[in-house]
């Protein structure tokens, strides 16, 4: 079982003219003690379950681009960019960027989106969800043309590309693994069968199930379900001085039995770098072997 940070929140003590010194406090902390991913959310005003809209965002692919920066190992990831706030062919280039300057560490991680508020707010168009599926399945097809030798043209429904140029190449092999968050049963896990190498889930009574959704979509798409690694969102709270972090354990191994590679979310109190300390020498050594 492996670890992962998610950044959610930058609303911290120090403000903001410490927030680039605290989060790469924070980064190279969570890189030297293991942790396997480090995500943000791609969002531009703070989502209702972390804070008002008013807190402090920061734009996920320049953040990524920093900590690409400060760290070594950790993969780099969007927990989970939204299709319809760049565009397509745009989008593999910004992977494609953060995975060469990274040395290879990058993850496309993506979703339909869905806060209609902050794309109002600025003014990004929004379209029904049904067209936002759409636009999520062309911009897949787009990002694996980018990452293919094929450099033609590609002629969608929404999106249209003359020349799907994309140099340099990623240095990832084959490509940048790709990561499709939610749990949709009818199209979001068959995007995740047809396209992806990773999935992302949230944590409820119907985990099996949906796992069982995706093995079905696997058999229809004839793709191999174990080589799909599954991931799913987690909060890490160890407490104060780590006296929860027993129960972290047992309740990732909860998560291995139904065989998730990986637990991706945010730690409590993160800024206070004390509980990434713990989760690094308490919890990751711990799960490592589930």
């Amino acid at each position: 079982m492996k670890i992962g940070l998610q950044i959610p929140d930058f609303t911290w003590p120090g403000g903001a003219a410490r927030l680039g010194t605290d989060l790469a406090a924070i980064a190279r902390t969570a890189d030297e003690a293991g942790f396997e991913f480090i995500s943000v959310m791609d969002h531009f005003f703070q989502i209702n379950v972390v804070g008002p809209p008013e807190h402090e965002m920061l734009e996920a692919y320049t953040t990524l681009g920093y900590l690409a920066g400060c760290t070594t190992r950790a993969k780099l990831i969007t927990l989970v960019t939204g299709a319809v706030y760049r565009h397509p062919g745009i989008l593999a280039k910004i992977v494609t960027t953060l995975d060469v300057l990274s040395g290879g560490r990058a993850w496309l991680g993506i979703g339909a989106a869905w806060n209609e508020e902050e794309s109002r707010g600025l003014g990004i168009p929004f379209p029904p969800v049904a067209e936002r599926f759409e636009r999520l399945e062309e911009t897949l097809e787009i990002c694996l043309q980018m990452w293919s030798d094929n450099d033609g043209p590609y002629q969608g429904r929404h999106y249209q590309l003359e020349r799907t140029l994309n140099s340099p190449k990623a240095l990832s092999e084959p490509h940048p693994p790709i990561m499709i968050g939610g749990s949709g049963e009818r199209k979001t896990l068959r995007f995740v069968a047809r396209y992806a190498q990773a999935c992302n889930l949230f944590p409820g009574p119907d985990l099996a199930h949906k796992l069982d959704v995706l093995r079905e979509h696997c058999e229809r798409e004839g793709r191999d379900y174990d080589e799909i690694q599954k991931t799913c969102y987690f909060i890490f709270d160890v407490g104060a001085n780590g006296e929860k972090a027993s129960q972290v354990v047992d309740q990732l191994g909860q998560l291995a039995e139904l065989g998730f590679y990986a637990a991706i979310g945010a730690v409590a109190d993160v800024h206070r770098i004390t509980p990434l300390e713990i989760i690094g020498s308490e919890v990751i050594p711990a799960v490592a072997d589930l």
